[in-house]
Order: structure tokens, then C-alpha cells, then sequence
């Protein structure tokens, strides 16, 4: 069993992050999954949330992913988005902002996409 795994997070605009890792933590549709190295292939869907990458050097990499598909074989994750960002990109006063709009706007998805935002740089 190989000790890491090959991450590919993108968005549909960009490459988020790339690098090497020994565990990502995400949300499916069917639930909350682990990848490590050595893990079953698997395919499906993401739900919005927050993904959170273990890298190989020790540190933690959080990334507020909005939708997509997870993709594992052969020890490469693919993390497919349509919308993502890392957790220090987020400018957390705008996206309190946002929630807040989108609360009075009454924005369901707004909302969300806001505190997901939020949750993912709480993480950190």
C-alpha cells in the first residue's frame, strides 16, 4: 500500500490545489468519506462543504467546495467542483456579509454557499 495519495482539487474556473496527501476528508451524497491511500476506487457525487486535505508534509489544506463529483483509483484523488476555494482565500467579512444578505433575501442557496464560506475557514 502506497504511504500517500496524488490530490487534484479544481474548480470549474482553475486548479485549487494539487500535491501529494494521506488523507481528504469530504461529503457525498451518501455521507462523510475518508480517502487514504490504498482505499477502494471509487466514484460519486460531492454535496457542498467543507473538503479537508492531510498533506504529506503534515499540514491541513480546508477548501469550501461547492457541488461536483470525487473520483479514486490508483492512489490519484480527483476532486471535481463547481465552485471551490481554499479556506485562506476566503475573506470571511464578505462572506458574513453574504449571509446576511442572503438571510434577509431569504436566498436558500445563497445562504448556504455562505456558510459553507464560513465553516470552512472556522476549521482553520
Amino acid at each position: 500500500m502506497a504511504a500517500e495519495l496524488h490530490v487534484e482539487l479544481v474548480a470549474a474556473d482553475r486548479s485549487v490545489w494539487s500535491g501529494e496527501a494521506t488523507l481528504v476528508v469530504a461529503r457525498t451524497t451518501s455521507g462523510d468519506i475518508g480517502v487514504m491511500p490504498g482505499h477502494q476506487p471509487l466514484l460519486g457525487v460531492l454535496e457542498s462543504g467543507p473538503v479537508t486535505i492531510r498533506t504529506s508534509e503534515g499540514g491541513t489544506v480546508i477548501a469550501a467546495v461547492h457541488g461536483g463529483f470525487i473520483s479514486f483509483a490508483d492512489d490519484k484523488l480527483s476532486l471535481l467542483a463547481e465552485i471551490a476555494e481554499l479556506a485562506d482565500e476566503i475573506d470571511v467579512q464578505r462572506a458574513e456579509r453574504a449571509l446576511e444578505l442572503a438571510k434577509s433575501d431569504t436566498d436558500a442557496a445563497a445562504e448556504r454557499r455562505a456558510e459553507i464560506r464560513l465553516r470552512a475557514v472556522a476549521v482553520l
